[in-house]
């Protein structure tokens, strides 16, 4: 058998979110695309709905008020659910703070009958600000903003999240390795 038949055959062409949620630089995003590199490679349909592109162009002029940050987290979860209702695999690495938000999500998904997985991506907030990818701990220290999730505004962790991941203690390739490694085990890589 040939090597693309039979890498075709094993594609699982089942949709599904996988919402990475996590702090401000915990590393959500840079797992989410060393995920989606693989699994393009492997042939899957895919999509990355990553947070900062999001707000720029689908939640334009949305605030960071818990009611903002709410819409946000919906508008988002929706373009998710449509994607993967049509076979299409969504990477989600977005903040998403508050647990009520990431429920509404969830049950959305489970009306329609479209798969969901919620990854904690569970990088203390110490490491965070080390990291600071986007200078916002910075910023937060230095009085510039307010607001910052997980210091100065809430971050809800989720408490049974489908798998966690200890970013700090184990390179971008390991996170992405068990993120894969739980898409095997429920038949979606």
């Amino acid at each position: 058998m040939s090597d693309l038949l039979e890498r075709s055959m094993s594609v699982t062409s089942q949709g599904a979110t996988i919402w990475l949620t996590g702090l401000p630089s915990a590393g959500k995003t840079t797992i989410a695309y060393a995920l989606a590199e693989r699994l393009r490679r492997e042939g899957h349909r895919l999509e990355v709905l990553d947070g900062d592109e999001v707000r720029e162009f689908l939640s334009s002029g949305l605030g960071f008020s818990a009611d903002a940050r709410h819409t946000n987290v919906q508008r988002i979860g929706y373009v998710a659910e449509l994607l993967a209702s049509h076979g299409v695999k969504v990477l989600v690495p977005v903040i998403a703070p508050y647990k009520c938000s990431r429920e509404e999500v969830r049950k959305r998904h489970e009306v329609a009958g479209t798969r969901y997985m919620e990854v904690y991506v569970a990088t203390p907030v110490e490491v965070c600000a080390v990291r600071d990818v986007k200078g916002l701990y910075a910023k937060q220290v230095a009085g510039d903003i307010s607001g910052l999730t997980g210091v100065d505004d809430p971050y809800e962790a989720p408490v049974a999240p489908d798998l966690r991941i200890e970013a700090h203690s184990q390179s971008v390739e390991e996170s992405a390795e068990s993120l894969h490694e739980m898409l095997v085990e429920r038949g979606l890589a």
